[in-house]
């Protein structure tokens, strides 16, 4: 087979493709037609089958113990179930990353006109440092990512985006699934990007009997986290150099983030964008901003909010449109073809940061 792997995995960036004596000549390829190519080793099994959140396509057997399948399954970034007679299997010879709560396997398949966005080839490249930060709010130690241009030169001072990943997801997703660092690279290398420090940080934290972790994290990021890296890195401290933003449930952490402290931020960023909480009971004391036009629109030099046309939460943003039809706030409105998922993610990324820090 001819072997192919993301150079963003987050389990080897050189892998061994197995012992073929053990293991077998399993994996994937991917088509030049867009497809992907499966073959598989399930001895015993009576069938195996890929899953898409519920659209299954089957590998047929061709051998005692391997099973193929060519299929299409989309353009882009996919999360995948492989599942041998009902089973969810994680596959070592699949690409893994961490989503859905859980390690997972996916296959990214090239978007026409998006592959050198996170093209490598005569490109200076940051680098992306994990940190743990002690939470006064949680009271244990959390993770973070840090990306540094490749310029990066601690005697200057720099912007900074906080940026955030989805439910189920961690402070990796925006490297290892959105390629942000390599997007970084090529906007700024091309002149298209101010300079920044990008900070990703978990937003799944959890703290026995305390708010739900969406809530939870907009805690942390005041209390523990900008003052962990305002110590520790070269930025400037005023709101127009300081930004958040971020995808689905990110995104509703920036709104509550930045809509209850405008003094902090003058930019901000909704990604299968959520103003209001998509779970019901939340508290919406953020949104009172709205109901003063001027200040809010004094506030955020950018308060972007964009969504997948084919988005399960596409009447959520709908809702959101209407409420802003009442307000005097301005807010910069994008869609992108695609549904909840990396492949709108990345096309929200790549458009919002050249808005950063511009004068």
């Amino acid at each position: 087979m001819n072997k192919q792997w993301p150079l963003d995995t987050a389990v080897s960036f050189d892998p061994y493709y197995g012992e073929p004596d053990r293991d077998g000549d399993q994996g994937y390829e991917i088509t030049p037609d867009g497809k992907v190519f499966f073959r598989i080793k399930a001895p015993n099994a009576k069938a195996v089958e890929i899953d898409q959140f519920g659209r299954v396509q089957a590998l047929q057997r061709v051998s005692d113990e391997m099973w193929e399948g060519t299929l299409d399954l989309g353009r882009g970034f996919q999360y995948i179930f492989l599942k041998i007679d009902g089973a969810d299997v994680l596959n070592p010879y699949l690409p893994i990353g961490y989503g859905c709560c859980r390690p997972m396997n996916f296959i990214d398949v090239p978007v026409p006109g998006e592959q050198e966005w996170g093209d490598m080839e005569g490109v200076p490249h940051g680098a992306v440092a994990r940190h743990w930060y002690p939470s006064s709010v949680t009271g244990k130690l959390e993770a973070c990512l840090v990306y540094t241009p490749a310029g990066y030169d601690p005697a200057k001072r720099y912007p900074v985006l906080y940026l955030q990943h989805g439910y189920g997801e961690n402070e990796t997703g925006w490297v290892y699934q959105g390629h942000v660092a390599r997007i970084a690279d090529r906007l700024i290398f091309e002149g298209n990007m101010a300079e920044m420090i990008i900070v990703m940080a978990n937003g799944m934290i959890q703290k026995t009997g305390a708010e739900k972790p969406p809530v939870l994290f907009a805690q942390v990021i005041i209390d523990d986290l900008i003052p962990y890296i305002e110590a520790r890195y070269p930025v400037l401290t005023d709101k127009w150099h300081r930004a958040m933003a971020g995808l689905s449930m990110g995104s509703y952490q920036t709104s509550r983030v930045t809509l209850s402290h405008p003094e902090l931020f003058g930019y901000a960023g909704l990604f299968s964008g959520f103003l209001r909480s998509p779970w019901p009971g939340e508290p919406e004391k953020h949104l009172e901003l709205l109901d003063d036009g001027e200040r809010f629109n004094a506030s955020f030099r950018v308060f972007y909010r964009a969504m997948g046309t084919e988005d399960q939460f596409f009447s959520h943003f709908e809702q959101d449109d209407a409420l802003l039809a009442t307000k005097h706030a301005k807010m910069l409105r994008r869609t992108f073809p695609g549904g909840h998922d990396w492949g709108v993610w990345r096309r929200c990324i790549h458009d919002f940061l050249p808005m950063l820090f511009r004068d």
